[in-house]
């Protein structure tokens, strides 16, 4: 499949003078410039405790920046009440999160297609892919080998850890979002499933598009990845210091 051309004039990400701290405190990102263009894997490499996690929750306007201005396909997070924010990301950004944040209570397939019901766009797009969202929701599943009967029929509590993590992953890419943020997605997945895994993410995102912003302690990932970014040569905030 061909590919549109990435130029640097066409940032899906957009991050200047950005400085953030919690509660005030002492700042632990001081980011002048970051850009990552429409369609691209980044790979997001720094130490425990760098503040990686905190970037990418800035990325999709989940916290704010105490200064700075943080573009997300070409709309300023900062002009965005918590409202906003919300059916900002719902509708723009799949978020893979690295405690998955999965509703217990909720069969698989609703765990899934969770975003289809808070995002129309992400609804109409998913209905567009597959006749339903419930039948997209099967067809990710059944890619990364979740479409067993005894494992639908469980909730979420009753999944393995791996399992929990790859419904996450399906829940993040249903209905197509623009930006794709992951958080460490493949620390609870063997070889086999780990490899399934990056095929459909980035077919998936290859197929619309779709920015990928990948966060991992896994450095055999790094050279499939258009690009790293190395958080200590960006952050002008010396991780232990101050």
């Amino acid at each position: 499949m061909d590919m549109p051309e990435k130029t640097q004039s066409d940032p899906a990400i957009d991050i200047s003078n950005l400085s953030f701290s919690w509660d005030g405190r002492l700042p632990i990102l001081q980011i002048d410039r970051l850009q990552i263009i429409k369609g691209e894997r980044v790979f997001i490499e720094g130490p425990s405790g760098s503040g990686k996690s905190t970037l990418l929750s800035l990325i999709a306007g989940v916290v704010m920046p105490r200064k700075g201005s943080i573009r997300v396909n070409g709309k300023h997070i900062g002009t965005l009440n918590g409202a906003g924010r919300d059916r900002f990301r719902a509708d723009h950004v799949g978020f893979i999160y690295q405690m998955f944040n999965l509703i217990p209570y909720l069969s698989v397939v609703e765990n899934v297609t969770l975003p289809c019901r808070f995002s129309l766009r992400r609804r109409e797009r998913a209905v567009a892919r597959s006749l339903s969202f419930e039948a997209e929701a099967m067809r990710l599943l059944k890619k990364l080998g979740l479409d067993g009967a005894s494992v639908l029929k469980k909730s979420a509590t009753e999944l393995s850890v791996g399992q929990q993590q790859r419904v996450a992953a399906a829940r993040a890419l249903i209905g197509t979002p623009e930006i794709l943020i992951a958080d460490e997605p493949t620390s609870s997945l063997d070889t086999a499933h780990r490899e399934t895994f990056i095929e459909l993410l980035f077919r998936e995102c290859d197929r619309e598009n779709t920015t990928l912003v990948f966060v991992s302690h896994d450095k055999n990932l790094e050279t499939l990845f258009d690009r790293t970014v190395r958080l200590n040569e960006i952050n002008a905030v010396v991780p232990g210091k101050g």
